[in-house]
């Protein structure tokens, strides 16, 4: 068993121990709820005809009965996080055992549009994306698909950095996921994100008074008051209901605005109730990377935490939300003013910090992404960090390999790329071409990104990438798709007046005759040659291979084939030279089509 599935299997075990402990606790504090009201209405009814005892009892019953269910509350996210901690180390191993194919693929991020995100399995079913990704937040996995497609070269070692660091804090990664995952529930099928959902708030017009807080307070004084000198028999009951129904009045007077407040903020009241704990992990984390010094920088406010801001507003919230109890409701409105005074610790709390918490949201987004790369290179102790350079070696790889291929099945290869060096590459069907397409693009890809790549060793000089390996065709004719296929090409080529890039082809111009292929692909090859490019090509063509004849910056290699006993025989070794054993006829024959 590798170092990270022993890992997980441990803190399976852990968990799940602590789990059935907090069910135990779960059941012992029903019971306690259970008792409490049954002792109450004992209580009530020997009491009955004395109604100032009876008033205490359920006084004492309220406030005895909140605090257990505060207690259960907390109880029940425990348990809630314990089981979430669970699912995360029982997906880990899924995965290290090759069973991804239930989580998110990624599929909607695919964009023809763009300079790669079609190709090389970068999302979809069984891609690279949905092997890697672990994000818990929806704005986490719009992050991380960003971070794979922006085909940025700059601070690669600060990405670096950062990845190896969160891949060292296990406990953060994984009780940041448990917390994110709790922010929704799973019923939830709104397309809106928090980050949405606080944009709807930018028009809130506030209608609390000034003054609320003051009035609130000094309502609330005159009621503790006359409750008190009804008990002690200084005031009668009906002074007493006449105060109640003030109060009711005067909260009446902002029913319909404070609904309206509480209908916008009730949807964020999960989420500030696990994005506070997502901001107080990381403001407790200790860090040395300057990427994520300079993330949890971004959620350091002066006066006060900002966990205990987002916390403020989600108590807020859950205060406000308090009315829904109609006896709550109706006595806290009567004597405490409750509606406006919760109403109005709403609308301080936008004014000032409704801004701030967007930054903030933004930040545990990066961050939930940036834990999804970490727990890559976690899970792949013997994958390296490329050596990032500056010269004309673009890529120089020893014992390279697809990081989706399993390890029984991997073959490795040494490959060097120079700048301005084009690879013809022809082979078999099957023998390896495309695979190879598809590891080189995703080493490019994963260094960008700053993460650890499949290799014994690798240098790495910054590039952006570009491939065309999957033309769409949406109306599925042969004209069409040429067009589709010219189209794909004339986009390369507009892009390589802009920047740099390493072109990976995979069969181009499959869209018309052979001849005219031969001949096209042969000048798109030298226009390529000539604008200084990089890259690689796999054909089926032989006739494309000529052109290192011409020039020392373009070089043929080969995937082979051989025929073994009647049985076909691949090494998936990456050769120079230019193949000579191709093998459609062999599989023809040998599937019994032709003779």
């Amino acid at each position: 068993m590798s170092k990270p599935a022993s890992v997980y299997t441990k803190r399976i075990r852990q968990f799940e121990e602590q789990s059935k402990s907090v069910k135990k606790q779960l059941f012992v504090s029903s019971m306690l709820r259970l008792a409490l009201f049954l002792l109450t209405c004992l209580m009530v009814y020997f009491l009955w005809g004395a109604i100032q005892g009876v008033l205490l009892t359920i006084l004492l019953f309220f406030i005895l009965f909140f605090t257990l269910v505060k207690r259960h509350v907390n109880l029940q996210a425990l348990y809630r996080q314990l089981e979430a901690l669970i699912q995360i180390n029982k997906t880990e191993l899924s995965v290290l055992n090759g069973n991804f194919s239930h989580l998110p693929d990624g599929s909607a991020f695919i964009d023809s549009g763009h300079p790669f995100s079609q190709d090389v399995d970068l999302f979809g079913p069984d891609s690279f994306f949905q092997y890697l990704n672990r994000t818990a937040l929806e704005q986490g996995k719009k992050a991380l698909a960003n971070m794979l497609t922006q085909n940025q070269t700059q601070d690669i070692v600060h990405k670096q950095d950062a990845i190896k660091e969160l891949s060292e804090a296990l406990e953060f990664r994984q009780y940041f996921s448990a917390s994110a995952m709790l922010s929704t529930s799973p019923q939830d099928t709104t397309a809106s994100t928090p980050l949405d959902l606080l944009e709807t708030l930018d028009n809130h017009r506030p209608f609390t008074p000034p003054k609320t807080i003051l009035l609130a307070s000094l309502f609330s004084g005159i009621s503790g008051l006359i409750i008190l000198l009804y008990f002690v028999d200084l005031m009668p009951i009906s002074a007493l209901v006449i105060w109640l129904f003030i109060g009711i009045g005067i909260t009446g007077l902002y029913a319909k605005r404070v609904n309206a407040l509480s209908g916008k903020v009730d949807t964020l009241q999960k989420t500030f109730q696990s994005y506070h704990k997502l901001v107080h992990l990381l403001e407790n984390l200790s860090l040395s990377s300057a990427l994520m010094c300079q993330l949890q920088s971004r959620i350091q406010v002066k006066e006060k935490k900002a966990s205990i801001i987002l916390k403020d507003f989600s108590r807020a919230i859950d205060a406000l939300d308090q009315r829904n109890n109609l006896l709550f409701g109706f006595l806290g409105n009567g004597f405490l003013l409750w509606d406006l005074r919760q109403s109005y610790k709403l609308e301080n709390w936008l004014k000032m910090y409704l801004a701030s918490a967007k930054e903030w949201f933004k930040v545990l987004a990066t961050v939930d992404a940036y834990n999804s790369l970490g727990n890559f290179a976690f899970n792949h102790p013997d994958y390296i960090f490329p050596s990032i350079t500056q010269n004309n070696t673009l890529i120089k790889a020893t014992q390279a390999v697809h990081p989706l291929i399993p390890a029984s099945e991997a073959v490795t290869n040494d490959y060097t790329i120079e700048r301005g060096e084009f690879f013809i590459i022809t082979g078999a069907n099957m023998a390896g071409k495309s695979t190879f397409l598809r590891t080189v693009s995703l080493q490019i890809i994963m260094s960008n990104t700053g993460l650890p790549v499949r290799a014994a060793s690798c240098q790495y000089t910054p590039i952006k990438l570009i491939t065309s390996m999957r033309t769409a065709d949406s109306l599925a004719k042969e004209a069409s798709y040429f067009y589709a296929e010219l189209a794909r090409l004339k986009f390369i080529i507009d892009r390589l007046q802009a920047h740099e890039y390493f072109i990976v082809l995979d069969e181009i111009l499959k869209g018309t005759n052979s001849k005219d292929k031969a001949l096209g692909s042969q000048k798109f090859l030298e226009k390529l040659v000539s604008s200084q490019s990089s890259g690689i090509i796999a054909t089926h063509d032989l006739s494309l291979c000529k052109v290192a004849q011409e020039t020392d910056r373009v070089k043929n290699y080969y995937f082979d084939a051989q025929i073994i006993d009647n049985e076909l025989y691949f090494d998936y070794k990456f050769k120079s030279g230019i193949c000579q054993n191709m093998n459609a006829s062999f599989l023809l024959k040998k599937m019994q089509i032709i003779d």
